[in-house]
């Protein structure tokens, strides 16, 4: 269906806006996976390991919704503003801001 709007785009098929605005609430509508709901225990569990991981200055390997690749690194920031958790990667000189509300899990790396 988004090939019609494609189409719009590149001038290739008259404006109906009556045709674009249904094809964009089809868009809109598309399939997102929801992050997992999780309760209030498994939340504080999360954050009580994050805290000590933070204080302790120890590598943490982060399990984060929607992303492949898991985040590992050590835990410079843990922003409660924004909510949003700072890892330093050990390898490279690059600091991964992942919201607290997308880790799924925190482990420790195995070497």
């Amino acid at each position: 269906m988004n090939g019609i709007l494609i189409e719009y785009a590149l001038g290739k098929q008259p404006w109906n806006r009556d045709v674009v605005v249904e094809e964009v609430a089809v868009l809109a509508k598309a399939k997102v996976a929801k992050r997992p709901t999780r309760d209030e225990f498994e939340l504080e569990e999360l954050g009580n390991q994050l805290v000590e991981a933070f204080h302790e200055r120890s590598e943490v390997l982060l399990t984060v919704w929607g992303k492949e690749e898991q985040v590992q690194g050590i835990i410079v920031k843990m922003d409660s503003r924004t909510r949003l958790v700072h890892v330093e990667h050990t390898e490279e000189e690059f600091t991964a801001k992942v919201p607290f509300m997308d880790i799924m899990q925190v482990q420790s790396p195995r070497y």
